[in-house]
């Protein structure tokens, strides 16, 4: 294990506004004193939910995908299922209610892969990924945001797909390949 030590905080906060809240975000600003000691501003979006992240994997080590069409981007966008559930609430939970309303699948065995923190220099937003196997197929259902379309892919596909960025959402890059790793080390 590589020894690492924290540093201190060094960031001053001197006052804090908040500018925007929805469902789903706050946006705060904050008067600060910098690290090196100068006066600035540093925004940071809040989340009301934790972002969860599913790898489901069958029985023949097949992953499934969901392809989606993400607003902000403007683009067609494949992923490991995702969601999210609210901060202080169980994740497995979460993770078990995304799987079953975007794919329609349920998991017999629930094992946690990794915990990120998504775009930390400006979010607070935090990402647990669970994989999910000993899966049987039920009835997806749906938001009304969402329309989906399921694909399931080997492992060495999905990996493929990320180098050809056809795969470029950060939850399922990160999982797919701590997915990778750990079948590596086994």
């Amino acid at each position: 294990m590589y020894p690492l030590k924290d540093g201190k905080n060094s960031w001053q906060t001197q006052d804090a506004h908040e500018i925007y809240r929805n469902p789903w975000i706050a946006l705060t600003e904050y008067k600060v004193l910098r690290p090196d000691g100068q006066p600035g501003i540093y925004g940071v979006v809040a989340f009301a939910n934790q972002a969860i992240g599913i790898v489901a994997v069958d029985a023949e080590g097949r992953i499934a995908l969901v392809g989606q069409w993400r607003y902000p981007l403007g683009a067609y966008s494949w992923e490991i299922p995702e969601g999210g559930g609210p901060v202080g609430t169980d994740p497995l939970e979460a993770a078990r209610r995304e799987l079953q309303e975007e794919t329609g699948l349920q998991a017999e065995s629930w094992e946690p892969l990794l915990r990120m923190h998504l775009s930390n220099s400006v979010t607070d937003e935090e990402a647990l990924i669970y994989v999910a196997r000993g899966l049987a197929q039920g009835q997806a259902q749906p938001e009304g945001t969402e329309d989906l379309s399921i694909a399931w892919v080997t492992l060495e596909e999905a990996l493929e797909l990320i180098q050809e960025g056809r795969i470029t959402d950060a939850m399922s890059v990160a999982a797919l390949q701590a997915w990778a790793l750990r079948l590596l080390r086994k």
